[in-house]
This record gives C-alpha cells, structure tokens and sequence, in this order.
C-alpha cells in the first residue's frame, strides 16, 4: 500500500519548484498596478504608435436625397386628400386649359391651311385665272381701272340697277359685310359694283341707286365690250336679251358672287349667299391677316 501510494520524488519536486514562480510572477503584477510614486517615462514613439494606431481619414458625407412624404395635420384633412388621389383641382384646371388652348391652336392653324389653300388655288400653273386688268368709268364719270383697287382688299360685285329682288338684297348684305370689316380694320377693303346692263346703268343712274345702299360703293360701268370682257376675266355669267327695243323692260341673267380679291389683285375667294354678312366678314378678315406683303398708305 505504502508503495502504491507514494507519488515519485521527480514529480513533487518539480511542483515545488514551478509554484513559487507563479507566486512570484502575481506579486510582481499586482505591485505593477499600483501607481508608482517615480516619474512616468514618456512613450516612444513606436510605443505611441502601437498604443494609438493611426486613424483612417474622415470619409466625404454623402446626401443621401430622401422623400418628403405630405403628413396631415387633422384626420379630416387626411381623409381629404386621400379621396382626391395624387391629383388636385389644380393639376385638373391645368390639364383642361392646356388641352383648350392646343385645341384652340390646332383648329386655327388648320382653318388658317385651308384659307391659304383656297387663296393660291387660281395661282397654280394650269388653273383658270380670276380676275385681270381692265378701265372702266365710276359713278362720277371718271376712269376706274384696275390699278386703283391695288394696295387694298377689294370686294367685287356684278349686278343692274332694275333687278327687282336679288341685287338689293345682296347690296344690303354687302354693306354689312363690308361695315363689320370696317370697324376692325378701317380703310383694307374697297366694295366694288359692276354692272351687268350698260346700256340702261350709265354713271348718273349708278350714283344715285348706290347712294342708297352705302356711299362708299364705288360703280363701274362702261361700254358692253367692256363689260363683257371684264365679266369674262371675273368668269361671270351674265345675258342680255337680243333685239330689245329702246325703253324695253328686260331683266339680265348673272352669277351671284362677292369676289374678294387681294391687295395684288389676285382672286383670294369666292363668296356666295351661303355666306350671312357675318360669316362673310370674318372671312375677310382672316384672310387680311394671313396676308404678309403691302398695304396701301
């Protein structure tokens, strides 16, 4: 027994010798944490530098773009605006002007395509030509030509004096039109009367029946050569009963068209009773404002 439980010499001796060391080495550690009454010895800068290692540079702050959400101040206020959506009477309002006004543009850019359509289509190569020149006399005896009506719009008419219906009524809506076109662009538009029957309509006669629709009409008659040439360059129709007897009654048969022609005299549009005066004038009107050359001072 005594055998067995003897522990060998080598063993205990080298417990005994590794535990005063360790012993040791805690005095020595915790004396090592009591301040020292001695001077501190200042680091070196290798210690420094392994105590506090060298920070990494202060990176750049990024904005970082965050979005700003609507927050309501009452529940009602809330409710509000969750029943109108991401849409306002605002943002409504401006989509019905916007799409007024390009409705707006893009009809009056076409009827502006379809006046400038109708005004060159006697200009093309090809194409019958409206209008030309000619001389004839006016209502106070003096000589009218074509010439005079350049530098203004002029509106051309061709009647008689003794018709018994349609020429009144056409010279009563002749006067409006050319009344209405007055007041918005005073001294543009001459209103022209040429007559049909020379024979019966000298200068005397078409003075004082013009006098009665509007005294800024000027009348023009001349010889029946002339009037017939003139009647043909306008492409108006118009007879005269043959064999007719001096102090004979007759009546003459003519188109029923304003012709509105340009400052330059060409033919711009034809005019017809299907036209009322107001319609008539702002055709007029806008075509006075399509047109880009002179006007006469």
């Amino acid at each position: 027994m005594s055998r067995s439980i003897a522990a060998p010499q080598p063993l205990l001796r080298s417990l005994l010798q590794t535990r005063p060391r360790a012993q040791q080495q805690q005095c020595q550690r915790l004396l090592s944490t009591h301040p020292s009454s001695h001077t501190p010895r200042r680091p070196t800068p290798s210690q420094r530098s392994a105590a506090f290692p060298p920070s990494a540079p202060a990176k750049p702050k990024q904005h970082v773009l965050e979005q700003r959400r609507y927050k309501a101040k009452t529940v009602e206020e809330a409710k509000s605006r969750y029943r109108t959506g991401p849409f306002s009477w605002k943002a409504g309002l401006l989509f019905v002007l916007t799409s007024a006004g390009l409705v707006w543009y893009f009809e009056h850019e076409k009827k502006r395509m379809q006046r400038k359509r109708v005004a060159e289509a006697t200009k093309g190569v090809g194409r019958p030509k409206v209008g030309g020149e000619f001389e004839l006399v006016d209502q106070d005896g003096k000589t009218f030509s074509s010439r005079d009506l350049r530098g203004r719009y002029s509106l051309v008419y061709f009647g008689f004096t003794h018709c018994p219906d349609i020429c009144p009524e056409e010279l009563d809506k002749m006067a409006r039109m050319f009344d209405l076109v007055e007041a918005q662009s005073p001294d543009a538009l001459t209103p022209v009367f040429v007559t049909c029957d020379p024979a019966r309509d000298d200068p005397q006669i078409l003075k004082a029946y013009l006098a009665e629709f509007h005294p800024r009409f000027v009348g023009l008659t001349g010889s029946y050569e002339q009037i017939r040439d003139v009647c043909k360059s306008y492409r108006v129709y118009f007879s005269t009963p043959r064999d007719v007897k001096p102090g004979q009654d007759y009546l003459v048969d003519h188109s029923i068209y304003f012709y509105l022609m340009d400052p330059e005299g060409d033919f711009v549009e034809a005019l017809g009773r299907q036209h009322s005066p107001e319609q008539a004038a702002r055709v007029i009107l806008d075509h006075m404002k399509d047109w880009k050359g002179s006007w006469k001072q």
